[in-house]
């Protein structure tokens, strides 16, 4: 079984994003660029399925700039066996179906038969990358899993809402989508991180996978304008000098808030 993990790097998970103003994409070089949390969590599982079925490899699969190696260099000190790095100019500030499709085709050439993602990414959080995957491979999918297994050649998880568990399942291959509610990634030992730089690395510019870099066969989104956020306004204070129950009543319906 061939298990292919998606993983992105962005900016600190913990630390502040900001919009470039200039270019209205997000910062980043405003702070230290590091591996997406819930991509990571992505690996775990891939690494976990790994070991519950014998013969299976792992294949991770990055599209960042340049940089990025430092984050596929790590699941691959986690376990993974080989990795894909897709790095191109062109693809800088790649919106949704851009991205989309150039994963698509990273991932027709390594026929997997499972494709494992994060929900959502902490920078971008459009959360929609693991179905248009899906749909350009024209694979099931099972979106949001907080448990997964499989057995035999199917896929089966269990995903949570507001109005109780859902069980999903579908044949290999498929894709499928993870949350922060599976394991937290294992931390590279040393001799993990040592294997990791003999490890195979393939590294594709978008000519090479086929994308529309120019935007000739598919819409692409972009940003026009961007502003800073304007400063925060004085609040209305009302003093309770006997009359400020009526007067926050007042308020209240005036902005329609009851």
């Amino acid at each position: 079984m061939h298990i292919v993990v998606l993983i992105k790097e962005v900016p600190d998970t913990y630390g502040d994003r900001r919009i470039s103003l200039e270019t209205g994409l997000v910062d980043r070089e405003g702070s230290e660029r590091v591996a997406d949390e819930i991509g990571e969590r992505a690996v775990e599982v891939g690494l976990t399925l790994q070991a519950a079925n014998e013969g299976s490899t792992v294949t991770v699969i990055c599209m960042g700039p340049a940089s990025a190696e430092t984050a596929v260099r790590k699941a691959l000190a986690m376990g993974a066996d080989s990795a894909v790095l897709i790095s191109d100019d062109g693809l800088v500030g790649a919106d949704l179906t851009l991205t989309a499709e150039v994963l698509a085709a990273a991932l027709l050439r390594e026929s997997p038969d499972l494709v494992l993602t994060g929900n959502v990414s902490t920078d971008g959080g459009g959360g929609v990358l693991g179905a248009m995957l899906a749909e350009h491979l024209e694979l099931p999918h099972l979106t949001n899993l907080s448990a997964i297994e499989i057995a035999g050649d199917v896929v089966s998880g269990t995903r949570m809402t507001e109005n109780g568990t859902v069980r999903l399942a579908a044949e290999l291959p498929a894709v499928a989508s993870i949350t922060d509610a599976l394991p937290d990634p294992r931390f590279p030992a040393f001799k993990g991180i040592m294997a990791a730089k003999k490890k195979p690395l393939t590294r594709l510019d978008a000519e090479e996978l086929g994308a529309d870099t120019d935007g000739a066969r598919a819409p692409r989104a972009i940003v026009i304008s961007a502003a800073a956020r304007p400063p925060r306004a004085a609040g209305i204070t009302i003093t309770d000098d006997g009359e400020g129950g009526r007067r926050l009543a007042e308020y209240l319906i005036a902005e329609k808030l009851v």
